[in-house]
């Protein structure tokens, strides 16, 4: 576990690490970075996960189970708002459904923690739930990334997932989703790309998400301007911050 800075969570939890680039949201994802250095201080777990180029680290599309942090979650006795593989996708295709499985039996055996799942494969993850074998478990929380309106259809396909709570990430938001339908979803997270290669994000784009949530009735998150300097930028929207998080209540 690592407590983080992540603003709309506790703490993460990777019993995953690695992953592949899938679309455009993917390119200067800040967990490519985060693993080469890992790698560099000699941790195991993220030997070979990516490799240099264009003099930026890369992943290599190799995925690495960690099977020994899975009861991690169990030694914590205060409740937690818990990201699960901040440095991977619990629905990566290399992911085995057993694995997924055994996620579940720790997140359902800790009913004390809540649980943020986020992934750019919502496809995959409809696929593997409505098993038998993964109940709606209520301190799970499952959600989408959406960067702009050409993967729109993970909203869709996020929609047909059962879950206590679903949320769409808007982040990094690099292009308008003024088409997103959030019917169904309970909170909307949106931030801008941050980092030395960040691209811009337009704040008509930001008030375009915030006009649908309340249109929803969405919980409204914005998490950051983004940009190379981040805490420079901020996080205000209109001269205040929205911090809103979904409740037993949206459902």
């Amino acid at each position: 576990m690592a407590e983080t800075s992540i603003e709309w969570t506790d703490a993460t939890w990777n019993p995953v690490a690695g992953c592949t680039i899938l679309t455009p949201g993917c390119t200067n994802c800040y967990a490519m970075r985060m693993a080469a250095r890992l790698e560099a201080m000699g941790i195991e777990k993220y030997v070979g996960l990516t490799r240099k180029s264009g003099g930026r680290a890369k992943w290599t599309g190799k995925i690495n189970l960690d099977w020994k942090s899975l009861d991690i979650p169990t030694k914590w006795s205060r409740p937690r708002l818990v990201f699960v593989n901040s440095m991977s996708d619990l629905f990566h295709s290399d992911v085995p459904s057993d694995f997924i499985a055994a996620v579940w039996k720790t997140m359902e055996a800790t009913p004390h923690h809540t649980y943020q799942i986020l992934t750019k494969r919502p496809d995959r993850m409809a696929e593997i739930l409505p098993s038998k074998d993964f109940k709606v478990l209520p301190n799970v929380w499952l959600g989408t990334s959406v960067e702009d309106d050409r993967v729109l259809h993970r909203l869709d396909e996020l929609r047909t997932v059962p879950a206590a709570i679903r949320f769409a990430s808007f982040e990094p938001l690099i292009g308008s989703v003024a088409g997103a339908n959030l019917d169904n979803l309970h909170w909307a997270i949106v931030g801008g790309e941050s980092g030395p290669q960040a691209r811009h994000m337009d704040p008509e784009w930001v008030h375009e998400i915030e006009r649908t949530c309340r249109k929803a009735g969405t919980a409204f998150f914005f998490k950051q301007w983004g940009g190379k300097n981040k805490k420079a930028a901020g996080r205000e929207l209109d001269g205040r911050t929205y911090d809103e998080m979904p409740t037993a209540a949206t459902l």
